[in-house]
């Protein structure tokens, strides 16, 4: 893994879950049965590439993983090298859960349109991983608790984020494609770090952090009335994995590892009832073009413009 060239943890993931696929004692079945196993596996895989990877980022040498501890401890474990607690573990488990499934996100979609082309479960999650790292979608709870980390004191929480409003900059961590009200995931995280960061004896960041969220909030109504944008999921994560020892660079492939679970259901439903996925699209181009020989068409870059390609929307 030191000699992979990219330095990106999601180039990483994508990379050896595909190269999963042709050390998988099962990879030319399709069966139902074993379809099944690979997903135990891929699980477990991902979730020791994702920890072995930010133990070599650090410094550190890989630690093989213990029976005896559940998937999220062993994660921690391989991670940092030491056996956690059980309020961290059941931190990290909580956060687990509440990611690994969220209708048809961007990722989600992805996984569902190659599996209905009835290939193989891990060029699915390849594809997913693909989308995930878009920071559209997967990149958010790094920036959120960057902004945090950038006021540094709640006296400055007011002047940063309305000039960061004012300056049409979006406030990370707040507003959601599907939900107008506060994501309740997000009161559920917010608990689980709240009990995490009490034990350690430490609340100054989660209190700034609380202390921000309402600033934010109030801001965000002043400034867009009826917008109802509110507290998301990748606020209190970013807040969480951070106590739990995770490195920013980490947030996102930890966010995979989570959430492959939620793409291997949505796989394997697809198959068991399966239509391809196949969209149509719709020309709003331009019309009544007349084909010109490629010897008269003006040449792009030379002072002349390239002709107008065509354009299409789609629709299902």
């Amino acid at each position: 893994m030191k000699q992979l060239p990219a330095s990106d943890g999601m180039d990483m993931l994508r990379t050896l879950t595909s190269a999963l696929g042709q050390y998988d004692p099962e990879a030319d079945d399709n069966s139902s049965q074993a379809n099944y196993r690979k997903a135990v596996r891929l699980t477990a895989q991902l979730g020791s590439i994702v920890a072995t990877y930010g133990r070599l980022q650090a410094g550190g040498g890989p630690i093989q993983p213990d029976p005896a501890l559940s998937h999220a401890a062993n994660f921690l474990y391989m991670l940092t090298g030491e056996r956690p607690n059980a309020l961290a573990t059941r931190a990290f488990d909580v956060a687990l859960i509440l990611h690994a499934d969220h209708e048809l996100n961007a990722s989600t979609f992805a996984a569902r349109v190659a599996a209905a082309t009835l290939t193989d479960l891990y060029s699915a999650i390849v594809g997913a991983i693909g989308a995930l790292k878009g920071p559209l979608h997967g990149g958010a709870p790094g920036p959120a608790l960057d902004m945090v980390f950038e006021i540094r004191d709640l006296s400055r929480a007011e002047s940063i984020l309305r000039r960061k409003i004012e300056s049409g900059e979006r406030l990370m961590g707040f507003g959601h494609r599907v939900y107008k009200v506060r994501d309740p995931r997000a009161d559920v995280l917010a608990s689980a770090a709240e009990r995490m960061y009490t034990r350690a004896g430490d609340m100054s960041l989660y209190t700034l952090a609380r202390g921000v969220e309402s600033v934010a909030l109030r801001l965000l109504d002043e400034y867009k009335p009826g917008r109802r944008l509110q507290t998301n999921v990748e606020f209190y994560t970013a807040l969480l994995l951070h106590g739990l020892g995770l490195d920013v660079s980490l947030f996102t492939p930890t966010f995979a590892i989570s959430r492959v679970s939620g793409w291997i259901a949505h796989a394997l439903e697809q198959r068991r009832a399966n239509r391809i996925i196949r969209p149509q699209s719709e020309y709003d181009g331009p019309r009544n073009r007349r084909w010109m020989p490629v010897a008269s068409r003006p040449a792009a870059g030379h002072g002349h413009p390239a002709p107008r390609d065509g354009a299409s929307t789609v629709r299902s």
